[in-house]
């Protein structure tokens, strides 16, 4: 987890609620990286911490966001396992980056909504099963012959996966 610098954001008629607040690492795909490729490169960039995707948890949508270059915006959160553990943080990303107690940053003022609402997500996943919250991906063959896609969705019980299961 990270706290990075928002100072340099672009300032509009739209105010910033939190100035250096605690949040996940974060950052955009590189043309044809998938979400998981993005979110286990940016994890090591920013933190240098190694790590390897396990799900997504969820996805933000906005508009008109001043930060969005005029775009719609879609901001996906994933469920990764650290491989490491000693941070060497990217000064030029992050003021501050530590390894955080989960039900702290859960309710700390001093994070963003959304981490916020991702670390208490996190918090149920470990109680009551991240099979609850998961959205995992599964590579299947595409229409075209030789190229592959992924798709995510909730895990289907092994008895669905088979013919004779259902």
């Amino acid at each position: 987890m990270s706290q990075t610098d928002c100072l340099d954001m672009p300032h509009t008629k739209w105010e910033l609620q939190i100035v250096n607040g605690w949040k996940f690492p974060g950052g955009l795909s590189d043309p044809c990286e998938d979400i998981g490729d993005t979110a286990v490169r940016e994890v090591l960039e920013e933190t240098g911490i190694k790590s390897e995707f396990k799900s997504l948890l969820s996805i933000r949508q906005q508009h008109n966001h001043p930060g969005a270059f005029g775009k719609s915006d879609m901001y996906i959160i994933c469920r990764l396992k650290p491989l490491s553990y000693r941070i060497n943080f990217c000064p030029h990303e992050c003021m501050k980056c530590e390894w955080m107690d989960l039900h702290e940053l859960a309710y700390t003022s001093n994070a963003t909504l959304i981490t916020s609402r991702i670390a208490k997500l996190l918090l149920y996943g470990y109680k009551e099963g991240f099979h609850n919250i998961d959205i995992t991906m599964r590579t299947f063959p595409a229409v075209y012959s030789g190229l592959l896609y992924s798709l995510y969705h909730k895990e289907l019980p092994d008895h669905y996966e088979t013919k004779t299961g259902i």
